[in-house]
């Protein structure tokens, strides 16, 4: 029997929890879906993802706002995907930071994201009508980027690890109180989507990077958050074994000249036992063993995904 078309079945609300990590450092998780932050200066905030519509960022900003009233004035989105970056307008932020392949990215290819992310989970999209167009950054940077909070509070450095979750996933560091939010690079036991992804850059020096900063709290772009470096590491390794196993077991039925399918059949065996439990796993693997299939086949950038396509692979693979 044809599986429900990625999430558009999943239509029960979820549990969100607004977690205070540290003085004035803010995280929001939501049972799988798309997790968001905030982190204070001393008279201004950085908040971190937009959710999918300016009504879900509302939402978010008003269990903010029971802990701090001040202005937005850094809006920093960690990549392209239309459930992280459409609601940006109901922050009012003085300026949106994105790396800039992020915003080469937006260019290329952020109204069709936007058009299949939106076909693939409904629900996060609520009151679609209120997006007023697609998100544009008003700073970019290559590598690094850095914001004085002021006061005693530190400093936040937003950092390119490498090639992973897309060309141009960023991570938030904030040292003083060893917060990091990674995006969708890292994810605390929550199925990864890979179909703009760079698995082998991401599996190995992308990865490492990460871990690098010996975070004691790690806000992923989906799942719970970890604290303590052992939960933060481990957090880390979840993704790695998961990229790891896809590439195993891809590679293998490329390598013997098998077919798609079989590489997703056989895939989803392998991973299905320890992951397939995690949130969105049905809805990611298609796409996924796509994008790593195509990876083998030498196609180094990401095909574009349109309605059109996704409806294609899902009905190849998980019909």
């Amino acid at each position: 029997m044809t599986r429900p078309f990625a999430s558009s079945a999943d239509l029960a609300p979820k549990t969100e929890t607004l977690e205070v990590l540290a003085d004035g450092v803010f995280a929001l998780t939501a049972e799988g879906d798309p997790n968001v932050g905030a982190i204070e200066g001393e008279d201004f905030l950085v908040c971190i993802e937009a959710r999918a519509t300016p009504a879900s960022a509302r939402d978010w900003l008003r269990q903010l706002r029971e802990h701090t009233n001040k202005p937005v004035r850094y809006l920093v989105l960690t990549h392209y995907h239309a459930v992280r970056v459409l609601g940006a307008s109901a922050f009012a932020a003085q300026d949106i930071i994105t790396s800039e392949t992020t915003r080469k990215l937006i260019e290329e290819r952020g109204s069709q994201d936007w058009d299949s992310e939106y076909g693939r989970m409904p629900r996060l999209f609520k009151e679609p009508k209120g997006i007023p167009g697609l998100t544009w950054p008003t700073i970019t940077f290559e590598d690094s980027y850095s914001i004085e909070l002021g006061g005693n509070r530190g400093t936040v450095e937003l950092r390119f690890c490498g090639r992973g979750h897309t060309a141009g996933d960023i991570v938030v560091w904030h040292e003083k109180s060893g917060t990091l939010f990674t995006g969708d690079l890292v994810e605390a036991e929550a199925a990864l989507y890979t179909g703009d992804a760079f698995h082998f850059d991401w599996q190995s020096d992308t990865l490492d990077r990460v871990k690098e900063f010996r975070s004691q709290n790690l806000v992923g772009g989906r799942g719970a958050v970890a604290r303590g470096v052992g939960a933060t590491d481990a957090a880390i390794e979840q993704t790695r074994e998961f990229l790891n196993g896809m590439i195993e077991h891809v590679g293998a039925v490329h390598r013997r000249g098998g077919t798609l399918k079989e590489a997703f059949e056989a895939t989803h065996a392998a991973l299905a036992p320890k992951f397939g439990r995690w949130p969105i796993f049905e809805h990611c693997l298609p796409f996924n063993v796509q994008r790593l299939w195509d990876e083998f086949d030498g196609i180094d950038w990401p095909r574009i995904w349109t309605m059109e396509r996704d409806r294609e692979v899902w009905a190849q693979l998980q019909g």
